[in-house]
């Protein structure tokens, strides 16, 4: 599929509602039950990562730095679903599913244009991390920090819970921002051909348009990938498909609800 011709510019996107996202929901489940193995496979690269991070930060006894990595960590989880993308693309043409055809389209997307708006987001999470870093300092740059063994009570402070509650909130307006720039974008630039600059804006427009309900769809992924952290990060190898395989059916039912 990588020499498919696509079709050229963004579309005209429809309303964005609450029944579209129980549709898309609904499909996305479909999905996961029709090619469960892509799925397990895409997550259990993201939680293979997660358990990484978590191990250095363990590690080298620097909690903070786990603290702002797990916070920052579902930042790339639009771009860890790409690979669904193609799975919920390819089922919704009726192509049959081949490990090596969707691998090759997902790295075919390098010639595209997902590196670029994949630098913008890391960048985004790279920023958030320098900001953390300052948050952390100004209220706990004086506390004495050893490993994770022996550090958590530290965050039960006075000074600690302020620091939770703003990096919260600085993390979460970091976590909307790519949300908004990605929620579109991701499955606009798999399917058609159109500059990241153009995506980025289409999506950020498109949330803004339908902005109570695409932001209650943010706020219920992020508690259920709040959860689905918890156990050692394997609860998101149902959570990421389900949203992975969800995020490309929103796109493509606005994509054919769009006004003619």
């Amino acid at each position: 599929m990588p020499d498919v011709e696509k079709p050229i510019g963004t579309p005209d996107l429809g309303k964005i509602d609450l029944f579209l996202l129980r549709h898309a929901l609904r499909l996305a489940w479909a999905d996961m039950r029709s090619a469960p193995q892509f799925g397990f496979f895409f997550a259990a690269i993201y939680i293979v990562i997660g358990w990484g991070v978590a191990y250095v930060a363990y590690s080298t006894g620097q909690t903070y730095w786990m603290v702002l990595a797990i916070a920052g960590f579902p930042i790339l989880g639009p771009f860890a679903a790409v690979g669904l993308y193609e799975v919920s693309h390819r089922l919704d043409l009726g192509i049959s599913l081949n490990w090596s055809e969707v691998l090759q389209v997902i790295l075919h997307q390098r010639k595209r244009q997902l590196p670029s708006i994949s630098a913008v987001i890391i960048l985004i999470l790279l920023f958030w991390f320098f900001l953390g870093h300052m948050i952390f300092a100004l209220f706990l740059g004086l506390s004495v920090m050893t490993n994770i063994s022996s550090s958590l009570d530290v965050y039960l402070t006075t000074n600690g819970l302020m620091m939770l509650g703003v990096g919260t909130i600085v993390g979460a307006a970091f976590s909307m921002l790519v949300y908004m720039i990605s929620v579109i974008s991701l499955p606009l630039l798999l399917d058609r051909e159109v500059d990241f600059v153009t995506a980025m804006i289409t999506s950020f427009e498109t949330v803004l348009q339908n902005f109570p309900v695409m932001f209650g769809w943010a706020l219920f992924i992020a508690v259920c990938t709040f959860v689905a952290m918890i156990p050692a990060f394997l609860g998101l190898l149902l959570v990421m498909p389900l949203f992975g395989h969800a995020s490309w059916h929103i796109y493509r039912l606005a994509r054919d609800n769009g006004p003619e």
